[in-house]
C-alpha cells in the first residue's frame, strides 16, 4: 500500500471516529450539575423568603446530586441579589429565590441596573403568602373597620420589608381603598419590620412572617388573605375581602419563585423546573410551606413570567409608575 493510500486510509478512520464522538457526545445540559449551585436569596436571614430557600435548596440538592448554597445578598427592596443574578452567567450554577416585589415592584419605584423580563428566565413559581394585617396587642383596634376608625383621628405607621415588597405595595393599595394616609416606614427585611411592630415601634404591618407571631401572641391579626381559610392561630379572623374590600387581590401577599439570568441553556432550564415542581409535589414539602406562612402554588416556567406580569401592572396602576421599569446605567 502507497504512502498515500495509507495516509487517506488514516484520515478516514480518524473522521469516521470524530462522527461518532460527536453523535455520542451528551447533549447540552445532560451533565448539569457537575459544582455546587448557588441560591441567592436578596433579603436578611428570618424572613419568609429564607424560610422557602432553605425548605427548596435541600430538595433540589437531593435531585440534582449537588449542593444548592445560599448566600445572601440583601438590599434595596431586594434589588441588590436580583442584580447580582441578572449579571451572572446563564449556565445554571446561580439562581434567585426571587420574592415578586423584586422582579415586578421595586424595579418600577428605583433605579436597577437589569430588566425584570429581559433580565431572566423564570424556572418555576412555588407559592403565595398567607399574610396578615398585624399590630401589636394592645393596639385600639380589632378589625379593619376599627383600624380605619383609628387612623382617620391618629397618624399610622407602616413597617415593611423594603420599598417595592409586596408589603409596600398593599399598603399603598389599602391607603387609597380605605381613604386614609398611612405613612410608610421601609426595613431591610420582614425581620426587622415584624421586631418593631412588635416594639410598638411602628403601628401595623403587613407581612407573611407577621403570621408567625400572631400565633405566639406577640402580634394581634386584624385581617388575613393568601389563604381560602384563616391560617392556623388565626381563628376567628375575617379575611380582607370578607370585611368588605372586594376589590383586593391575594396577589398582594406576594410571590415566591426561582428565576435565572437570561440565556440559561433550555435543557438546564427544564432539568431545574422538573426538579422545583417534584419537590412541591411532596407532602411534606407542602405542609413546611404552610408552616412558614406560604401556600403553594406549583407553576412553571411561563406561567411563573405570567405572575411577575400580572404584578407588575398592579404596582404601575397602584404606584402611578411608567411601563417601563427605571433601568440605571450598568456600572
Amino acid at each position: 500500500m502507497s504512502f498515500e493510500s495509507v495516509r487517506s486510509f488514516s484520515l478516514g478512520i480518524a473522521l469516521l471516529a470524530g462522527v461518532a464522538a460527536f453523535a455520542q457526545a451528551p447533549a447540552p445540559g445532560d451533565a448539569y450539575p457537575q459544582k455546587p449551585i448557588t441560591l441567592v436569596v436578596p433579603y436578611p436571614p428570618g424572613g419568609t423568603n429564607d424560610n422557602v430557600a432553605r425548605l427548596l435548596a435541600e430538595k433540589v440538592s437531593a435531585r440534582a446530586g449537588q449542593p444548592v448554597v445560599i448566600d445572601y445578598k440583601a438590599g434595596a427592596g431586594g434589588t441588590i441579589g436580583a442584580q447580582f443574578v441578572a449579571r451572572a452567567q446563564p449556565d445554571g450554577y446561580t439562581l434567585l429565590n426571587a420574592s415578586i416585589g423584586n422582579l415586578a415592584i421595586a424595579p418600577q419605584l428605583m433605579p436597577v441596573a437589569f430588566d425584570p423580563f429581559t433580565s431572566f428566565q423564570s424556572i418555576a413559581h412555588v407559592g403565595t403568602g398567607i399574610t396578615a394585617f398585624a399590630v401589636r396587642p394592645d393596639f385600639p383596634a380589632n378589625n379593619l373597620r376599627e383600624l380605619v376608625e383609628y387612623a382617620k383621628k391618629h397618624p399610622i405607621s407602616l413597617g415593611t420589608s423594603g420599598i417595592g415588597t409586596p408589603g409596600h405595595l398593599a399598603g399603598e393599595f389599602f391607603s387609597k381603598i380605605a381613604e386614609l394616609p398611612i405613612q410608610h416606614v421601609p426595613y431591610k427585611g420582614s425581620a426587622a419590620a415584624v421586631n418593631d411592630a412588635i416594639g410598638g415601634h411602628v403601628d401595623l404591618v403587613i407581612d407573611p412572617l407577621a403570621t408567625t407571631y400572631v400565633r405566639t401572641g406577640k402580634l394581634k391579626a386584624l385581617a388575613y388573605f393568601g389563604a381560602d381559610a384563616p391560617p392556623e392561630g388565626l381563628a376567628g379572623v375575617r379575611s380582607v375581602v370578607q370585611q368588605g374590600y372586594s376589590q383586593w387581590d391575594n396577589a398582594f401577599g406576594g410571590a415566591f419563585l426561582w428565576t435565572a439570568p437570561a440565556g440559561l441553556p433550555p435543557a438546564v432550564r427544564a432539568k431545574l423546573t422538573r426538579w422545583v415542581m417534584d419537590s412541591l409535589a411532596e407532602p411534606e414539602v407542602r405542609a413546611a410551606l404552610v408552616k412558614v406562612q406560604v401556600q403553594p402554588a406549583p407553576k412553571g416556567a411561563e406561567e411563573t413570567t405570567a405572575v411577575v406580569r400580572k404584578v407588575h401592572s398592579m404596582a404601575q396602576s397602584v404606584f402611578g409608575v411608567q411601563h417601563k421599569p427605571k433601568v440605571a446605567q450598568a456600572q
